[in-house]
């Protein structure tokens, strides 16, 4: 058998490696967007690097853009089998494709717009919302920790691993002339002692094992401090300088931990009276489906569920309507605006930057991971000045980052996740996720761990296994 890796290779988004049996069986681990790549994101995205029809079903990990939303186009070029993921996934999902559609359908709206009076060709959106709704019937829940038999030679199981709800690795019995080989992919591994969801779990021996390493050249601050961190930080802004705390936030995982943080704040009677607005639709229902599915959590959130919302606190308002969230950009009371996207590099939250950036009132808090073109990953080099919407702006607001957040393992976490293997009887390991320069030093330090047969794919790089 093979595999091929069409994403997320040598950098972080556009998750997708295919599996190719002898029998002519090809399993696509992922179907995920690129994001932030600049002016290569449009390429990138609009070529796979395979033939769809021949794919003969996907595992999805997980419900993030850049894991899930190629879906779409996946079905709008020719693919017909099912699409297997935990029933969170196949809720956020949901949601989550559906606005990527709209947003698309947008943009190239816009952008017809300009190119019809240049003379030049129309666009099409990747995919349109009819193509969404036609993935839909290609989903199959499968809960996690039950052997799911796809076919004979393909028996595959999930094993959570945190990072957002419904998120599981991946775990592959394939069976060719009698012979049973072994393959586990990470998905993105999520924090251990996370104050929501379940820690990473354990997995059984694999032959194979596909690893991100999104931050596997950090130390992640203790877990426990960045509710201190985002308390400091909403008691400087709104409280001393009377100024407007903007927290890009992606709409899947990190608005719900902002909530969940903020409402602990909150029955520990220190959460400043102010005005707090999660503004996203889309944040908005993904945050109403996370509360459907309670067996994602850790104990200590399921028993909260029962006495209370953790998502819901004193002085929180979502806004989903286009005009609240506009008349928020002339509004100069001291408030906290939660908004997507986490890269702030699309969404109402680059409207929100690109109003507030130039007071030096205002704060824009960085709590995740973002590309490095992406507008989120240029605010954090903190630059004098910065182009939003192709026009220039002096960055005078404070660019503070708290990367105790982060839903991504740091090294130690990832390094216990696979403390569960033998890692002299792996046969090997592949790096996915993560920039060059992080993939080097983490197969510098697993093999230290006695792993032996490390690789970092290129895009496109076939592997014979």
């Amino acid at each position: 058998m093979k595999i091929s890796f069409h994403g997320a290779a040598m950098t972080v988004t556009g998750s997708k490696h295919l599996i190719s049996l002898t029998n002519g069986k090809k399993i696509l681990l992922d179907c995920g967007i690129f994001q932030g790549r600049g002016k290569e994101t449009e390429m990138l995205n609009r070529h796979f690097g395979f033939n769809p029809k021949e794919v003969s079903c996907v595992l999805l990990s997980h419900a993030h853009a850049d894991h899930s939303c190629l879906l779409p186009k996946l079905v709008k070029e020719g693919f017909k089998g099912k699409i297997y993921a935990t029933p969170a996934t196949v809720d956020i999902a949901k949601i989550l494709l559906q606005d990527s559609a709209f947003i698309q359908q947008q943009d190239i709206h816009f952008l017809n717009k300009k190119r019809a009076k240049e003379g030049k060709p129309l666009l099409e959106p990747l995919y349109t919302e009819d193509d969404v709704l036609k993935t839909f019937s290609h989903f199959v829940p499968v809960e996690c920790n039950r052997p799911f038999r796809i076919d004979q030679s393909v028996e595959m199981e999930f094993f959570e691993v945190g990072h957002i709800a419904g998120a599981a690795m991946i775990y592959l019995r394939l069976t060719e002339n009698g012979t049973t080989t072994t393959v586990a992919f990470s998905g993105d591994v999520g924090r251990y002692r996370d104050p929501i969801l379940h820690s990473p779990q354990t997995f059984p021996p694999a032959d194979y094992i596909i690893i991100e390493s999104t931050y596997a050249n950090k130390l992640h601050g203790p877990i426990e401090s960045y509710s201190e961190d985002l308390l400091q930080n909403i008691e400087e802004t709104c409280l001393g300088k009377k100024g407007k705390l903007i927290i890009p936030a992606f709409s899947v995982g990190r608005t719900q931990e902002l909530l969940y943080a903020l409402n602990d704040l909150e029955l520990d009677k220190r959460l400043p009276s102010l005005k707090y607005y999660l503004d996203s639709p889309m944040s908005t229902k993904v945050t109403d489906v996370v509360k459907k599915h309670p067996e994602c959590f850790n104990r200590s959130v399921q028993k909260l569920f029962k006495i209370d919302d953790p998502f819901q606190f004193k002085g929180l308002q979502y806004i989903t309507d286009k005009r609240e969230s506009q008349a928020l950009n002339t509004n100069y009371t001291p408030m906290v605006i939660i908004s997507a996207s986490g890269m702030a590099e699309a969404g109402r939250v680059k409207h929100h930057i690109a109003n507030g950036i130039e007071n030096w009132r205002n704060t824009i808090l960085m709590i995740g991971y973002c590309e490095p073109q992406s507008l989120g990953a240029r605010l954090k080099q903190h630059p004098e000045t910065v182009s939003i919407f192709g026009n220039p702006f002096t960055v005078r607001a404070d660019i503070k980052i708290i990367d105790s957040m982060s839903a991504h393992a740091d090294y130690n976490d990832l390094c216990q996740f696979l403390s569960c293997q033998d890692a002299g009887e792996v046969k090997r390991v592949f790096i996915v996720h993560g920039e060059p320069e992080v993939q080097k030093e983490f197969k510098r330090r697993l093999l230290k761990k006695g792993f032996k047969d490390i690789e970092i794919p290129k895009l496109h790089q076939e592997f014979g296994i």
